[in-house]
């Protein structure tokens, strides 16, 4: 039966991605394929799905799309040198690297690297520069990104609202708080991020209209945390040990969905909210790439 306060993020996930298809059309009709390569460091299991399942929706929507696996040794030097390569290559609009990387590459500055009209993930420090000015010519993080849609597209009102994240990681919780706080439509909410060194989590969370969840802390949001009819978010991927489960373990959220969803006004599934979304915005960012190199390349 289907939970009435539910926010379905594989449906929602599914209107975009038909409205980046058109996109993609419009695009190949110009003479112009939307094309996006992902590099991923490393045997880690956790990326090598993530990649397949980004690379299958890439198929689906007409996107040239192509994964270069480079070994765990791979130097940083090494790294370098082929983004440097797709940075020159026309046919690639967007670059995604797959995180984790190994200990010995440095993130900030192989995201540095990664031309920022390529950067699709929305990490390169002139697109965060961009996001926290408002500045909307530049890409949003992916997930945050898609977390707004979900809200925007089950029509909950953010203006004026309570919003209290939970996490303050450079991947969602940061660039989320700048997202809702801007000075225009679709956010000007009051923000609160709350960490590990945070007083009284529970006080803060009790207040929120918009509570999401993005700490990687299995279920820790529970009943007594949430304001009767707050919109929940869970962004959480958590692995837990289940010897009923295929595997030995089973993946949950930063929510404990069962005990929350009674006393949520809305509320997000895991799995089937978030993460369909961030796969959606990655897709609608590569096109939106694709249609700013073209306008650049005919001026």
């Amino acid at each position: 039966m289907p939970v009435a306060n539910l926010i379905d993020g594989r449906a929602i996930a599914s209107q975009i991605q038909s409205e980046t298809a058109q996109r993609v059309a419009a695009l190949k009709a110009r003479g112009v394929q939307p094309g996006l390569v992902f590099v991923r460091v490393g045997e880690d299991p956790a990326s090598k799905v993530y990649v397949g399942m980004k690379e299958k929706v890439s198929v689906q929507l007409g996107i040239f799309s192509e994964t270069r696996v480079l070994p765990q040794t791979t130097t940083e030097a090494e790294l370098l040198a082929l983004l440097a390569q797709l940075n020159a290559d026309a046919r690639v609009h967007g670059i995604l690297v797959q995180a984790p990387l190994p200990k010995h590459i440095r993130e900030t500055v192989v995201y540095s690297t990664v031309l920022p009209q390529k950067d699709v993930d929305g990490f390169h420090p002139e697109n965060v520069g961009k996001l926290m000015l408002g500045d909307p010519s530049g890409f949003w993080p992916c997930t945050p990104a898609g977390v707004l849609e979900l809200l925007v597209r089950s029509q909950v009102k953010i203006e004026g609202a309570e919003a209290v994240i939970l996490g303050r990681g450079n991947i969602v919780g940061k660039p989320m708080a700048a997202i809702l706080c801007q000075k225009s439509k679709h956010a000007n909410a009051t923000v609160t991020i709350c960490h590990s060194q945070t007083q009284d989590i529970k006080a803060h969370c009790r207040r929120a209209d918009i509570l999401i969840a993005a700490m990687g802390s299995p279920k820790f949001v529970t009943a007594d945390m949430v304001k009767p009819g707050a919109t929940v978010i869970d962004v959480g991927v958590n692995r837990v040990s289940d010897p009923t489960a295929k595997g030995g373990s089973r993946l949950v959220g930063d929510v404990d969905f069962d005990a929350v969803q009674p006393i949520a006004g809305r509320i997000t599934p895991n799995p089937g909210g978030v993460g369909p979304m961030t796969i959606a915005l990655l897709m609608q960012n590569t096109v939106r790439a694709a249609e700013l190199a073209a306008e650049s390349t005919k001026s």
